[in-house]
């Protein structure tokens, strides 16, 4: 999956598969489980002390808040293919960039979302510092960014190529 835009998430079939499964889920079994628990609690009395309760409150804002993000992100879905492998930074690519040129200093990242993405591979938004600062640029190239403290800091691209999630 990867992020183009604010407002539009670009998604493999896969991804979008995923998400909508876990949006069924959430939204009728889960939910569901939910309200069980937290009418269960009640029953237990004083809800002041009812730890149960209080729990299971917690836990349906949690759901209710994941529920949100996984509608907002499919109505903003565009599904597609992965991008072209052209060797240009771009969302939807893996990238490997050495910081400072020092080709021992390197760092693997999608450039994306981090929805839908398999396994620990570290995910930065197009609109990150970093993100804006390797977007467009080749194997080869510089780029420079702004860190958090004001400073800049430059990465040499060393790989690009289409995630395979």
């Amino acid at each position: 999956m990867t992020q183009t835009s604010e407002n539009v998430t670009w998604l493999t079939q896969a991804a979008y598969d995923q998400l909508k499964a876990e949006l069924e889920h959430l939204s009728g079994p889960a939910r569901a489980e939910i309200v069980a628990k937290i009418e269960e609690a009640r029953q237990e009395g004083d809800l002041k002390e009812n730890a149960g309760y209080h729990a299971a409150r917690e836990d349906q804002g949690k759901l209710e808040l994941r529920i949100r993000q996984l509608n907002q992100i499919l109505e903003s879905a565009k599904v597609g293919e992965a991008p072209a492998d052209d060797g240009v930074v771009a969302p939807g690519m893996v990238v490997t960039i050495a910081f400072d040129g020092d080709p021992d200093d390197t760092m693997t990242f999608l450039l994306g979302s981090r929805e839908g993405v398999a396994g620990d591979l570290d995910t930065y938004s197009p609109q990150s510092p970093l993100g804006r600062g390797v977007t467009g640029k080749k194997p080869g190239e510089d780029a420079t960014y702004e860190l958090p403290n004001g400073k800049s800091a430059s990465v040499k691209v060393l790989d690009v190529k289409p995630y395979q999630g």
